[in-house]
């Protein structure tokens, strides 16, 4: 699936996470994306994992945890639209989610598997996806989506965050040695 979606074929607020895509094969990329994750996160021991690199700011451990759950939801309402679903999809609180989730007592190597597993899911889903299903609209949080839009916007949220695990956690002054 090399075609980019179209501005009007997702909310304006995930443009900044499409933006950061490099123009590949977007199940390329998802793919690239599971190994590039879980090579960047592999040295960093469990003391680096609960780093904050500021106050009510979310560790390593509940950033992972965070990027494992919201491809679950968007890979669910990619089903749903591929499928044909009339219904609006409801949103989520991401901050609700991440307080409520046992994500810091979970070994970080576990917390990858899952982020790797829901990644091969997503993959396999979209696989299985007929061409004419890439173009069906449906609405999530009361916003228009296509099926297209919805994997860059994963791979998207998974870059963003990626770049912050590396500039303000690994790349910061304050990280922990091992």
């Amino acid at each position: 699936m090399k075609h980019r979606p179209e501005t009007n074929e997702y909310p304006s607020y995930y443009a900044k996470y499409i933006d950061l895509l490099p123009e590949q094969n977007i199940i390329e990329q998802l793919n690239d994306q599971k190994d590039e994750m879980a090579e960047m996160l592999e040295p960093v021991t469990e003391r680096q994992s609960l780093f904050q690199y500021a106050s009510l700011k979310w560790n390593i451990k509940e950033v992972v945890g965070h990027l494992t759950d919201v491809e679950r939801i968007m890979a669910y309402r990619l089903l749903c639209i591929a499928r044909g679903e009339a219904t609006s999809l409801p949103g989520h609180d991401d901050q609700a989610y991440v307080a409520k989730a046992s994500f810091n007592e979970q070994p970080l190597h576990e917390l990858i598997a899952h982020f790797k597993a829901v990644r091969q899911s997503t993959v396999l889903l979209l696989h299985s996806l007929p061409t004419e299903a890439l173009d069906r609209k449906g609405v999530m949080n009361n916003e228009a989506v296509t099926v297209r839009a919805l994997p860059f916007i994963i791979a998207g949220h998974e870059r963003h965050h990626r770049q912050l695990i590396k500039e303000r956690y690994v790349d910061s002054v304050d990280y922990p040695a091992r």
